[in-house]
């Protein structure tokens, strides 16, 4: 008889939702059954894998391990335990870990008990399973609903919380990955508790875990193409080679069924125990690592595979490698997790620089195409007109009052026809200015943080005028990385920068002609702290003013590729003014 420890947790919920939840015909199922007929009515993950090797025992740790390092915060300590401790498949430690790990990135109030049955009732009327098929929400792809062998009601069940999920979170508008993810859950949880899983991935925004547009789930293959050329060369080289002139982009696409839909199931439970702790971070080294593996196997010397077969049907000779991947889910981690020189910050950057361009590109084109279909050729309405002349002391050039009020027009359109076109669809509203508001950075903040996107304006005591559309909220400032450390910079390729007296200039992001050669310099939008403010970057600061906003400084920096906004680089401020846009 194995020994009971105080570290133990019960089979017998995991095991009577397996008969609901899970497919007989599953091992996991199988697993389950044998455990709980052996009468073992409370056993650890160390027990369960004492009777699953043969006298063989694993230095497994316990939850309560994992649960303290959560609880201390030890972030980088659980990392390590979840990438090194090999549980079962059928290991109940899952479904206590997994809701922990997710409840880490929770944000906002906790749910209360009952909260998502009362969610269930307000979408269907009643919390009994409906007989037919419930209508899932426009976000899932049918195409990729893997059920990973849950029973009919187990099923219905995944469809459920997908339901709700969707009627709580209506920002979500693409999101394949959610049911597969939902479905994951089910195996070592109930209903509620997989619901609560599930709120909590989707709701960081400092961590991705599940994306939730087009745009971004389109960045996350670009991202693995891009990281994969680097730190998987070869093996990008060794498809590329096969393509038959086709361009491997189109294998990259599916880069996440790769592991979702491709590896068998006690690859990927094991992948998702690293997944819920530290995000898609996994799934690009993973799919790495497949790659990797992929092309190892296929150029062996007694390899089953061969360039004709695998050119022959290039879409589908990742994922068939995966369902017979011939390494363990060991191996494959340690294989991923080995990867030199890949860190989550070079990850992240990757990720962030193809979002922006990605985004840019969006708007550039949406722009083109608002612009044709109005007459107004972009200018600002008569509204917006009266609204900025009269609050604006930095469209005021006090020359001859005519000649003064033609530049102030003549600055007013130029500077809308640079916005992009969904902005000036909105009436401006002055937020801060130096002149009503005083001369500090607190207030600038209290004002302007919370407010996307901003346009701010300078006069200097020489009447020189420039400024910066400034695409993110300042507020992000404070938010921080993974590591707990505020990031430097922040903003999208969206931003630019603007001179308007006495030259009219706009300057855009390098970026958006396509990848710059410049690196990081190249990413640097908008900085703050409690000192100063910076907007561009890279062998210099486009724009940088003082805690007490009254000096400044411009140089050319790499950013923007821009001259010093004036002549003499250095400037005093008269007037400092930042707009908002009512409704954007």
């Amino acid at each position: 008889m194995v020994a009971k420890t105080q570290d133990s947790v019960s089979l017998d919920n995991l095991s009577k939702r397996a008969s609901v939840y899970i497919d007989p015909d599953c091992d996991l199922y199988l697993e389950l059954q044998y455990l709980q007929s052996s009468k073992l009515t409370k056993c650890t993950c160390f027990d369960i894998q004492l009777l699953t090797s043969k006298g063989k025992r694993p230095s497994l740790k316990s939850f309560q391990d994992v649960q303290g390092l959560i609880q201390q915060g030890k972030k980088r300590e659980t990392k390590i335990v979840l990438r090194e401790n090999s549980w079962s498949t059928n290991s109940p430690i899952r479904s206590q870990l997994w809701p922990a790990l997710c409840a880490q990135h929770h944000v906002g109030k906790t749910m209360l008990d009952g909260f998502y049955w009362d969610m269930v009732n307000q979408v269907f009327g009643t919390t009994e399973l409906p007989d037919k098929p419930i209508m899932l929400p426009p976000f899932v792809d049918s195409t990729h609903c893997l059920p990973y062998h849950l029973t009919r009601k187990g099923r219905a069940v995944a469809d459920r919380v997908v339901s709700v999920l969707g009627y709580a979170c209506p920002d979500i508008t693409y999101s394949p990955t959610l049911y597969p993810i939902t479905s994951i859950l089910l195996h070592f949880m109930s209903e509620e508790e997989c619901y609560h899983c599930m709120a909590s991935l989707v709701a960081p925004k400092e961590k991705v875990f599940i994306t939730q547009t087009k745009l971004l789930y389109e960045v996350t293959w670009k991202t693995v193409m891009q990281v994969a050329k680097k730190h998987a060369k070869s093996s990008v080289n060794y498809l590329s080679s096969l393509c038959n002139g086709k361009k491997p982009e189109s294998i990259f696409m599916d880069w996440c069924w790769w592991i979702l839909g491709g590896l068998p199931f006690p690859h990927l439970v094991r992948v998702m125990d690293c997944f819920f702790h530290e995000g898609i971070k996994v799934f690009y080294r993973v799919s790495l690592a497949i790659l990797i593996l992929f092309h190892k196997h296929a150029t062996a010397s007694n390899s089953e595979l061969d360039a004709d077969t695998i050119k022959n049907d290039i879409d589908n000779a990742l994922p068939k490698f995966c369902k017979n991947i011939p390494v363990s889910p060991t191996k494959l981690l340690r294989t991923a997790f080995s990867i030199r020189a890949l860190s989550s910050t070079y990850i992240s950057r990757v990720f962030l620089k193809t979002e922006m361009l990605l985004k840019s590109k969006s708007l550039l084109s949406g722009t083109k195409q608002l612009v044709r279909s109005r007459s107004s050729d972009n200018l600002p309405t008569s509204q917006s007109q009266i609204n900025v002349q009269m609050m604006s002391h930095t469209l005021t050039i006090r020359e001859k009052y005519r000649e003064g009020l033609d530049t102030c027009r003549a600055m007013l359109f130029t500077l809308w026809s640079w916005l992009p076109v969904r902005i000036t669809m909105y009436q401006p509203v002055l937020l801060y200015t130096t002149e009503e508001h005083g001369c500090s950075l607190t207030t600038f903040y209290v004002r302007v943080e919370q407010h996307e996107p901003t346009l701010l304006m300078i006069k200097t005591c020489n009447n020189e005028v420039f400024g910066a559309y400034c695409s993110s909220r300042w507020y992000e400032r404070n938010l921080k990385d993974d590591r707990g450390q505020r990031q430097a910079y922040f903003g999208t390729g969206e931003t630019f920068l603007f001179s308007l007296y006495p030259e009219r200039a706009k300057y855009p992001w390098v970026g958006i002609e396509g990848d710059t050669g410049l690196g990081h310099a190249s990413e640097l939008f908008m900085a703050a702290d409690s000192k100063m403010i910076t907007i561009g970057g890279g062998e210099g600061q486009a724009i940088w003013m003082d805690e007490n906003i009254r000096f400044g400084k411009t140089d050319r920096c790499q950013t923007f590729n821009n001259p010093p906004l004036c002549a003499s680089g250095d400037f005093e401020i008269r007037v400092l003014e930042v707009y908002g846009f009512v409704g954007a």
